[in-house]
């Protein structure tokens, strides 16, 4: 969740820190803050909460200079959004600061024992508990002499080096942690650690670079390591250096980033989340390149573990995720089963590991996330693993943690998505779990290569379908806004694979407008939902079906059912339906029409009018669309 960028290098050091900590932004945050040495004045430190724009203010009042630092933006988890609460923070000499992403559980255990060691705490948060633990390894050091490179015996000991200070304090360390230190006293020197959130260095021409996410630095450099669970990194002016936490060194692994930083940027959109709702037709142009042939209808996936042999003898696949990326795993079940016919389950990320899951080797885990750094999916696929189930992953982001535990990946290639709350990383998620339901249904052999052939190429067509939807209904949606902005609540409903859709639509309007949203299957009106309805709730209906498709079709006439129960209880009715359907629109008030297509492909028009109702009145209202309140990009910590 928290923004960190270290900076080591030729260059100015506050305008790089303070700039990789603007493109950090999407992470959201309440405060930050920045430390910088090696200048004449020592350890200068300056915070401020709220906004980036607040410290760069405090910044031009008062002025730091040095040869390397260190920035960090904030979202609370263990006290206030306040000044002193804000990274860095800094140790009982003030020479020493840290920043931090995560959770450190054992906390106030620590801080009992540090305090008793005469240690003084100036705030409420777990991370400062880092900086006095490094500063008590190197209290230790130097009374028993157990620094490295001694001198003789009776001389005075060496001062410990800051790494292997930092070694040894995190093994103290209970929780989840990605860390940056530096010390006044070991000038142009940046370590970092890693247990749990993400940590990436950055290698440049002779400067070097600490970022919790690759857009933080990917503007001066291309060529990163993705820090990994146990690794430590010491940065200085000649290069970097990688060990573990008992100091063995190990190997820096670059990879090469392709993406295009001005695919960082708005493109002269109004918000963040307006770009990449409209960069969803590249998004999955993207994600079906090179994984399918419209000649034959097969589908190509590189570099899998689990083998077509797996995947004949799975017993079910075991979906785990959270928040949208769930919603995705939802749509998924339909697609797996109803293609491949294999039973798929289908789990918060964060409730798996918590109700004892019956081990079964034969069972296959899948998880879905953006980031590929969530914890508690991180957690469940430790949970699958050790349960002995092979897991895949759906993944945003190249080197993510969770592809790099995984036994295949199915990149989705959306890019970076900035607006917090998720829209082409989701899509992107839909077609590729379509992508896997059609691989799994043509080595299980549940489908004909006449089959495969249409999906194939009724998948490549739906680019261009969703292009047609952004020119048609974007005007559309914001007439609606107009109306309907000034609603306290809304009701969303679907059937069948169009339910997770219904639950999605819901959570993009409550995530940016503050809108009470709630997605229902749309035959669960009359056990409970119903009792809502006047004339003051809008109720969205997806009412849509693929008139080759028996099932849908059946569907779709249940779904007309449930829209004329909301109409005789005057309840407005904004249906999302298929072109050229006239029925519907005798029904209800206000109609959404996207193009045909299979019903396992539907899902992906659908959302795209639901993104821009909940983008329009989120706007209306006045709210922050790119950073709503109270949530994060990337959630690092249970």
């Amino acid at each position: 969740m928290c923004g960190i960028v270290g900076y080591i290098g030729p260059k100015a050091v506050v305008p790089v820190i303070i700039e990789g900590l603007r493109r950090l932004e999407y992470r959201g945050y309440d405060s930050a803050g920045i430390a910088v040495a090696g200048g004449p004045d020592g350890m200068q430190l300056r915070r401020a909460p709220g906004k980036l724009r607040n410290l760069e203010a405090v910044l031009h009042d008062s002025p730091v200079h040095g040869s390397f630092g260190i920035g960090h933006t904030r979202w609370a988890t263990h006290g206030r959004p306040t000044e002193e609460n804000a990274h860095p923070h800094r140790d009982c000499s003030g020479n020493l600061v840290v920043v931090h992403n995560g959770i450190v559980e054992n906390y106030l255990a620590l801080k009992k024992e540090l305090t008793a060691a005469g240690h003084k705490f100036v705030t409420e948060t777990d991370t400062e508990i880092i900086a006095h633990l490094i500063e008590q390894e190197l209290i230790n050091a130097a009374t028993t002499g157990s620094g490295q490179d001694n001198h003789a015996e009776g001389s005075a000991p060496v001062r410990l080096a800051l790494e292997e200070a930092v070694r040894r304090a995190v093994k103290h360390l209970t929780g989840a942690f990605a860390i940056g230190v530096l010390s006044a006293d070991e000038p142009n020197k940046l370590v970092a650690a890693r247990m749990g959130p993400p940590a990436v260095i950055g290698i440049g021409e002779g400067e070097y670079f600490l970022a919790s996410d690759v857009p933080g630095i990917l503007h001066h450099t291309r060529n990163i390591h993705f820090l990994a669970d146990g690794e430590v990194a010491i940065l200085t002016p000649s290069g970097v250096t990688l060990t573990d936490f008992q100091g063995a060194p190990l190997p820096l692994k670059t990879q090469r980033i392709t993406w295009d930083p001005i695919m960082a940027e708005k493109a002269g959109y109004k918000h963040f989340m307006l770009k990449e709702v409209n960069e969803q037709p590249r998004a999955i142009r993207d994600t079906t390149l090179g994984r399918i042939s419209l000649t034959t209808g097969q589908v190509f996936l590189q570099e899998m573990q689990v083998t077509a042999e797996d995947f004949r003898n799975a017993s079910q696949i075991t979906i785990a995720a959270c928040g949208t990326s769930w919603h995705a795993g939802l749509a998924g079940k339909f697609m797996i089963e109803r293609l491949a016919r294999l039973p798929v389950e289908v789990d918060y990320a964060s409730e798996y590991r918590y109700r004892d899951p019956i081990a079964d080797p034969r069972a296959i885990g899948l998880l879905i996330t953006q980031s590929g750094e969530t914890a508690d999916t991180l957690a469940a696929q430790a949970e699958m693993i050790a349960k002995g189930s092979k897991t895949l992953a759906i993944c945003n982001v190249v080197g993510a943690a969770i592809t790099r535990k995984a036994q295949g990946t199915i990149t989705t290639n959306a890019g970076p998505e900035i607006g917090v709350a998720s829209t082409k990383a989701f899509t992107a998620q839909l077609t590729a779990l379509f992508v896997l339901a059609l691989h799994i249904a043509q080595v299980r052999g549940t489908i004909t290569e006449a089959e495969s052939l249409h999906l194939v190429d009724e998948l490549s067509k739906l680019p261009g379908k969703l292009e047609d939807v952004l020119r048609s209904v974007d005007d559309q949606c914001f007439q609606l806004a107009k109306v309907f902005h000034t609603a306290n609540d809304f009701l969303f409903l679907g059937r069948g694979i169009h339910y997770p859709i219904a639950l999605e639509g819901a959570l993009k309007l409550k995530e940016i407008s503050y809108i009470h949203a709630e997605g229902y299957p749309a035959g669960e009106m009359k056990h409970g939902p119903n009792a809502l309805i006047d004339e003051t709730l809008p109720v969205v209906c997806i009412a849509t079906k693929d008139p080759n498709d028996p099932s849908s079709v059946l569907k779709y006439e249940k779904t007309l059912s449930n829209i004329q129960e909301v109409t005789a209880r005057s309840g407005r009715v904004i249906a999302i339906a298929i072109e050229g359907d006239e029925e519907i629109k005798q029904l209800v008030e206000h109609t959404i029409q996207i193009p045909q297509a299979p019903e396992l492909l539907l899902p992906v028009l659908e959302v795209v009018p639901l993104q821009l109702l909940a983008y329009h009145i989120a706007v209306r209202r006045g709210c922050d669309v790119d950073q709503p309140r109270n949530l994060a990009k990337s959630v690092t910590v249970e």
